[in-house]
């Protein structure tokens, strides 16, 4: 390849001129400042196989500049989804700036710039609906949530919305998959859970998201940690102690009534 050349037997530099000539070969080709950040998006996702991690990145590096055409709304979406995707969302540094190169993607803009037109609302909602399928949140959860949060397909969407949509489907994801652990403790691997112990657990719940909307999705997840051991072991034995008979709850209809709970925390988009 032209970008690797040849060294001619007895012409080969000193030590010291030979690691300044490499040295200015990476900076001109724009090397360092690649794996410089390549690196600093590992460290900014933690992911669990940094080696894959790298891979993927840089094989998606090269399929971006190779593309000779803009690329159409599917290839835009699956960047955009891997974009939104590197970081997680309690990172928010690295999130946010990562959601800017998903509105720069679907958006078509070039040189670091938003658009001033922003994102058209059919390609948001795609995105959004991309996310909610990647986690375990039930499919009723994610589509009430979606309806919260969308815009409609010939609106233009500006950057602050965008970045609530996608943080708040992240925020789900989350949410149910502490819900999926919480469930875990309550059947005791059976699958099915005492309903009189499930119904208290989500009562408990409710109360410590409170009440009104929050505009940080954030704080759903600080007020769902407010229930701790202390709280559950009490709405537990509160449930236990009542003489009423009872059935049982399944996983599925547990998560369903748990996320349902979050997202009727979730603020509208106006």
């Amino acid at each position: 390849m032209a970008a690797y050349e040849k060294r001619r037997p007895g012409t080969a530099p000193s030590g010291g001129q030979a690691a300044g000539s490499e040295a200015e070969f990476l900076l001109r080709a724009g090397v360092t400042a690649m794996v410089r950040e390549a690196l600093l998006k590992v460290l900014e996702a933690r992911p669990e196989e940094p080696v894959s991690f790298l891979a993927d990145y840089f094989e998606r590096l090269v399929l971006g500049d190779a593309a000779a055409e803009p690329a159409g709304p599917p290839q835009r979406l699956a960047r955009a989804l891997w974009y939104v995707s590197l970081a997680p969302h309690s990172h928010r540094t690295a999130f946010d700036s990562n959601t800017g190169a998903a509105y720069e993607v679907l958006g078509g803009g070039g040189g670091g710039r938003r658009r001033a037109a922003g994102v058209d609302g059919r390609l948001y909602s795609e995105l959004l609906r991309s996310i909610c399928q990647h986690g375990e949140a039930p499919a009723e959860a994610a589509a009430a949530l979606l309806r919260r949060v969308r815009c409609r397909d010939h609106e233009a969407v500006p950057f602050d919305v965008f970045r609530y949509g996608v943080l708040t489907c992240f925020v789900l994801l989350e949410f149910a998959a502490k819900a999926d652990a919480l469930f875990a403790v309550l059947d005791g691997g059976s699958g099915a859970a005492d309903a009189r112990v499930c119904q208290a657990v989500l009562r408990a719940l409710e109360e410590a998201l409170g009440s009104g909307h929050f505009t940080q999705p954030r704080r759903y997840l600080e007020a769902g940690s407010r229930l701790g051991p202390d709280g559950l072991a009490l709405a537990m034995d509160r449930a236990l102690q009542e003489r009423k008979l009872s059935g049982s709850t399944s996983r599925e209809e547990f998560l369903k009534k748990a996320t349902a709970l979050f997202v009727a925390k979730v603020k509208p988009v106006e």
